[in-house]
């Protein structure tokens, strides 16, 4: 009798095996509506029951690194999961007064946060969240040589940064090796990392793509037809030009495409545009997040489901070829996406 195991990939050239698709936490961190720790410590569970042991979290999600420390001290299963979390970032709507910040003080006492609040003391990958333009990436990496030689940081990835930011982090002498991971959204409906290069460079590199949003905020599901859907306190209802009330009816026609291929499967537009991610980028590991044990055994079964050649086919040629209208976020903040911090000569310290 064999035993099933759910489907993996490696993460990056330098990297472990994970499960195909990640578990993120977002959701349960209010910024989609109201959460509560029933419902993560169940979809915990089910994540780890099902086979989806890489999960993803940071240190501002609201308290998703206390309760995944909880489901560990309640469990003993900490070591099942390949476990991820950040530093760095503020949310959006604070951007105004903060700013992301990476100075050595400041990553040493998050990440000792982190550790207490995951009752463990260990994390598999941990990414720097936004770039801190003031902080050379080189100034970062060295910051954590102490910990990654400890074995208290296995893995280091970075989300939303330009590539020649990943290239000077991977050429740092003895520990360049453990960058295998960059976490940048990426969809049927947001495609800018193929487009502008940055996919096929992080490739060259070694790096893996960590796809946060790989159902476009939802979208993809099928479970949204107008702005009016999101509830009080969700964030695409304010804060994604894409999702608003003039665009969301045009970006849903992307929709009806993956739906006719999924009738074809018996399956839901979700799981077709994950599968569809899946098969087009082998080196890809989408990130999906929810509240609910229903959704995430739905989006589970995308990994186990083969599109034929002609359906991957058709696929792109709809993504390609159908309009997005509006941005994925508004100017101001996508104003600090994709940048570069300082040379390193320009370091003076703290």
């Amino acid at each position: 009798m064999t035993s099933y195991r759910y489907p993996t990939r490696q993460l990056g050239r330098n990297g472990p095996l994970v499960s195909a698709i990640a578990l993120g936490v977002l959701s349960s961190a209010g910024v989609y509506g109201t959460s509560d720790e029933t419902n993560i410590m169940a979809v915990l569970s089910a994540a780890a029951d099902r086979g989806l042991t890489f999960w993803d979290t940071a240190d501002i999600y609201g308290t998703t690194e206390r309760s995944i420390g909880a489901w560990f001290a309640n469990t003993g299963r900490r070591s099942e999961i390949f476990l991820s979390t950040k530093f760095g970032a503020v949310m959006p709507a604070d951007l105004g007064e903060k700013s992301p910040t990476s100075t050595p003080s400041y990553i040493r006492q998050r990440l000792q946060n982190s550790l207490k609040e995951l009752q463990t003391d260990y994390i598999d990958l941990l990414y720097q969240h936004r770039v801190d333009p003031k902080v050379p990436v080189e100034v970062i990496m060295e910051t954590l040589r102490p910990y990654v030689e400890s074995g208290t940081v296995r893995y280091i990835g970075f989300s939303e940064c330009s590539i020649d930011h990943l290239r000077r982090a991977k050429a740092v002498p003895g520990i360049g090796e453990k960058v295998i991971a960059c976490q940048i959204e990426f969809s049927p409906f947001e495609r800018g990392i193929e487009t502008s290069g940055f996919a096929s460079a992080a490739r060259e590199a070694g790096i893996g793509i960590t796809a946060y949003s790989a159902l476009g905020r939802g979208l993809a599901t099928g479970c949204y037809s107008s702005h009016g859907d999101f509830g009080e306190g969700d964030i695409r209802g304010f804060f994604m030009p894409r999702l608003s009330a003039e665009n969301i009816a045009k970006n849903l026609t992307l929709v009806e495409d993956f739906r006719q291929v999924a009738n074809k499967y018996g399956a839901t537009p979700g799981q077709v545009a994950l599968a569809w991610l899946l098969a087009e980028h082998l080196d890809f590991i989408p990130v999906i997040s929810t509240k609910s044990v229903e959704h995430l055994e739905e989006n589970a079964k995308a990994a186990e489901l083969v599109l034929s050649p002609e359906d991957v086919k058709q696929l792109r040629v709809v993504v390609e070829t159908t309009p997005m209208h509006g941005t994925r976020y508004p100017d101001f903040y996508l104003k600090t996406l994709g940048i570069d911090s300082a040379p390193l000569s320009e370091w003076k310290g703290e």
